[in-house]
């Protein structure tokens, strides 16, 4: 099986993953729009990098730049169901960083990680499912929309 077709292959007939690339990508372009362009109450990529540095990711503005980017294209990837497997690889490996680095003190919020690990959880899902019904990725799939038995 190619690369491609491993990364699009998912079981178009499958409802939730469509809710959950719907949730977790609008969540995730928000947050990176917020990051990137001050969009939904952000403040921008010039406090996003003075963030990260102040977090000792250095230099600041390759993980902040890293991290806006990510979550917005990773977002969308996601909203649109296209290579939905990388996409949400994306956003674990951010929400990841984000409960080590942010949020390792409590688990409730409002300092608490239990909000980026709701994302990380549903993330691995869509790592496991793919996009399921109305992604782009059952249409680019070449004919493979139904997860066969190897």
């Amino acid at each position: 099986m190619s690369l491609t077709a491993r990364l699009t292959r998912t079981n178009a007939s499958l409802w939730s993953p469509l809710i959950l690339r719907l949730v977790v990508g609008g969540v995730m372009f928000g947050h990176g729009a917020q990051k990137l362009f001050g969009w939904f109450g952000g403040k921008g990529f010039e406090a996003t990098v003075e963030g990260f540095a102040a977090m000792g990711m250095q230099p600041g503005f390759l993980w902040a730049g890293l991290a806006a980017v990510g979550e917005t294209l990773g977002g969308i990837l996601l909203m649109l169901g296209l290579l939905t497997r990388l996409a949400a690889l994306n956003t674990a490996v951010i929400m990841a960083v984000a409960i080590i680095k942010v949020h390792p003190s409590a688990f409730f919020l409002p300092t608490g990680m239990e909000y980026a690990l709701t994302l990380l959880a549903a993330s691995l899902v869509l790592i496991e499912t793919g996009g399921g019904a109305l992604s782009c990725d059952s249409k680019i799939g070449h004919g493979v929309s139904v997860i066969k038995p190897q």
